[in-house]
């Protein structure tokens, strides 16, 4: 049932159901759905029902949505929009995973605060903000309640993190490749 407020009753009927659902359910995060992107279409009871001593009038509506439901294991890519000393955190789809400092190479990883980067003390690999980084899922908790949605990524793994680091994983792949023989 969706509650539509008597200070719109007068406005275009499908103007307000669009404007109270895209307000009331877009940016949610529900448990077993996800986060709802995007209010894609719906239907609705026009006439709907009203209680005495309440000016709202309640209506059944059906709507279909645009969600995306992060699953272990899943692999992902984002954008990093923050570096602390303890990791990173990456943008994906609509809400923002941890990576831990030490789910993002094999390398231990020191904190620069004058830069605001991660730096690999045998390898060099830098993570800064705005970095692309691809990385797999490893832990999921959304829709259990208020301030408990976690998302915890890994990239420690061959093909994971930077892109550069995954090009450099290609060719070190390359190369370990035993050269066939030419036959004769």
């Amino acid at each position: 049932m969706v509650k539509i407020p008597p200070s719109r009753l007068g406005d275009p009927v499908r103007e307000v159901f669009k404007s109270v659902l895209k307000d009331r359910y877009e940016g949610m995060v529900m448990e077993g759905i996800g986060y709802i992107i995007l209010l894609v279409d719906y239907s609705f009871d026009p006439v709907g029902q009203i209680s005495p001593g309440d000016g709202h009038s309640y209506h059944r509506v059906r709507a279909k949505v645009l969600t995306y439901c992060p699953e272990v294991n899943e692999v992902v890519e984002g954008r990093v929009v923050e570096v602390e000393e303890f990791g990173v955190f990456v943008r994906l789809v609509t809400t923002d995973a941890l990576m831990h400092v030490s789910q993002i190479t094999d390398d231990y990883m020191d904190y620069n605060s004058s830069q605001g980067i991660l730096i690999g003390r045998q390898t060099k690999r830098i993570v800064q903000k705005n970095d692309w980084i691809r990385a797999r899922i490893a832990a999921v908790s959304i829709g259990k309640g208020a301030m408990t949605d976690k998302i915890g990524l890994t990239a420690r793994q061959p093909f994971l993190g930077k892109p550069e680091w995954i090009e450099e994983d290609i060719k070190k792949l390359a190369g370990e490749r035993p050269k066939q023989e030419a036959k004769a």
